[in-house]
């Protein structure tokens, strides 16, 4: 198994690449994932805060639940379950409409299951990146992929110039490897030249988003006078929707802990004004106070926070699916593999049909030895 696909990077530790990393080490490859971030997770990465006094609160400040439709997605997920990785949210949700200033389309039962990490969203990935045969770089942002012809293997080159290797493989789970929405970020060229995979590069390079911001609220006492713990917004151009993170299974119940989400036309309007780079710590707080503000132009009796942050999530959700049934892209003469949600559906278990079939393009060529 050495020499021809034995050592394979994967770059960004969210469910995709982590499903993929993964399911590569348990078939014997020798993987390496890279992650810019603290941590694993992405959009499922548990945000920890500490307030004034020293309380910790955990939020899952990204996707907060996922469902399942897909027969092969519904089987990782029992075995999941069997570790400990995932339960059931068991709560219903409804949506609230700003123009009766009323709840409508409270759900009398749940329509489908909506599972959630425990105890945090990012537990899935975690685990997964830490199983056998995965080593970790985390805090390791990837500056450059550098195609080497006469070694028929990729080089790696870390955002600080190091050199962090040589791979036979790579997956990349980022949609902004080759997209100059990675310039318009970090000011820095996308890691990887358009030219080395030119038919993969028209592919990703514009690939629509949706931003978003989200607010994280932690109150002393229970927000009783709504009456889910999850809401979707109607008629309001600043909400999307809200969940009560503490209601999740396995949280901690100190405080009642909330995460809304801006609408996508919200944040464009901010991000056109405030640009791509990092946002300061006073523009954050002028969102926060302005959709704090949505939620008590409900007219619902919202008490006062005694935690209120907010975050952007500036391009992480993708408003295309690009891959069609092949579920990722895959360049097999270099073995470079794209996945992510966006090339299948935006969503968690999209991520992770990409993630899965990434893997398959390298087991194939193992297969065929």
């Amino acid at each position: 198994m050495t020499g021809v696909v034995s050592k394979v990077a994967v770059l960004g530790s969210g469910i995709s690449g982590a499903v993929c990393a993964s399911t590569l080490a348990r078939n014997g490859l020798s993987v390496t994932i890279f992650e810019s971030a603290r941590g694993p997770g992405g959009r499922m990465s548990q945000r920890r805060e500490i307030t004034e006094d020293g309380k910790e609160l955990l939020f899952d400040h990204g996707a907060p639940y996922f469902t399942v439709s897909n027969a092969d997605m519904l089987g990782i997920v029992h075995d999941w379950e069997a570790r400990g990785l995932v339960a059931e949210w068991k709560e219903n949700f409804g949506s609230f409409d700003f123009v009766s200033k009323k709840f409508v389309d409270i759900e009398k039962e749940r329509l489908s299951k909506k599972y959630v990490g425990v105890p945090g969203m990012n537990s899935i990935c975690s685990a997964l990146c830490h199983e056998p045969g995965v080593d970790r770089k985390f805090g390791v942002g990837v500056g450059r992929v550098e195609w080497l012809e006469d070694e028929d293997s990729w080089s790696l080159i870390g955002l600080d110039g190091q050199f962090l290797g040589c791979f036979k493989g790579v997956v990349a789970s980022d949609k902004n490897i080759v997209s100059p929405r990675f310039t318009d970020v970090t000011g820095r060229p996308p890691p990887l030249d358009s030219r080395l995979v030119p038919e993969l590069a028209v592919k990703v390079k514009e690939i629509p988003v949706s931003p978003c911001f989200a607010l994280m609220l932690a109150f002393e006492e229970p927000v009783s006078s709504v009456p889910v713990k999850g809401l979707s917004f109607k008629n309001s151009e600043v909400l999307s929707w809200a969940f009560c993170n503490s209601s999740k299974p396995e949280r901690s119940t100190i405080s009642e802990q909330w995460v809304l989400h801006s609408t996508d036309e919200y944040a464009k309007g901010v991000i056109a004004q405030m640009g791509l780079k990092k946002p300061s710590n006073e523009a954050l707080a002028k969102v926060a106070d302005e959709l704090f503000q949505e939620f008590l132009d409900t007219g619902l009796n919202i008490p006062r926070p005694f935690f209120k942050k907010a975050h952007r999530w500036g391009s992480a959700f993708p408003a295309a699916s690009i891959a069609g049934e092949d579920k990722c892209l895959w360049d097999g003469k270099k073995r470079l593999a794209i996945c992510g949600d966006f090339c299948v559906s935006p969503n968690v278990e999209g991520a992770v049909l990409s993630g899965l079939a990434a893997s398959a393009k390298f087991i194939e060529i193992l297969s065929c030895l």
